[in-house]
């Protein structure tokens, strides 16, 4: 499981209907934008594994200007959108491969599994739309943007 994790200041997820109407599906202040990618393999245990270190993770300042603040503790809230380019694969050539991700179905239950382990860790959470076209809006704050796996290749 991949997952880029933004530290933002306000993000948001718009989708546009079948009649072209535009509804906002997450929308957070400040807080953690979560892109979040399963491949094949995925477990619930590399959703945990994710959900537990993206929780704890220490990047919003605290009053000295040092990053020692996890996202509950700056008050912040974690909008999870499914992304799964993050499994695209262009070492041969400029077309990427999707072979890496998982199959929608698997995807889903750990993507709705990974959202649900957030709010068990005491965290307001928003969600995009899963397998649906999404506009994502953001600010980056820093910018400050991690990389994590949960097989830990990165």
């Amino acid at each position: 499981m991949r997952a880029v994790v933004q530290r933002v200041s306000r993000a948001k997820v718009t989708i546009s209907d079948r009649t072209n109407t535009d509804w906002i599906s997450g929308e957070i202040g400040l807080g953690l934008l979560v892109l979040l990618g399963v491949g094949h393999e995925d477990t619930e245990a590399d959703a945990t594994y994710l959900a537990e270190k993206i929780a704890g993770l220490r990047i919003f300042e605290d009053h000295d200007g040092k990053m020692n603040r996890n996202v509950q503790d700056a008050g912040g809230s974690v909008l999870v959108v499914s992304q799964f380019t993050l499994y695209g694969d262009v070492r041969r050539g400029k077309r990427p491969s999707f072979d890496a991700a998982a199959p929608p179905e698997h995807a889903r239950r750990l993507y709705e599994f990974f959202v649900q382990r957030i709010q068990v860790a005491g965290l307001r959470c928003e969600t995009g739309r899963f397998q649906e076209m999404m506009q994502v809006e953001l600010v980056n704050d820093g910018p400050v943007t991690i990389l994590l796996d949960s097989g830990k290749a990165f």
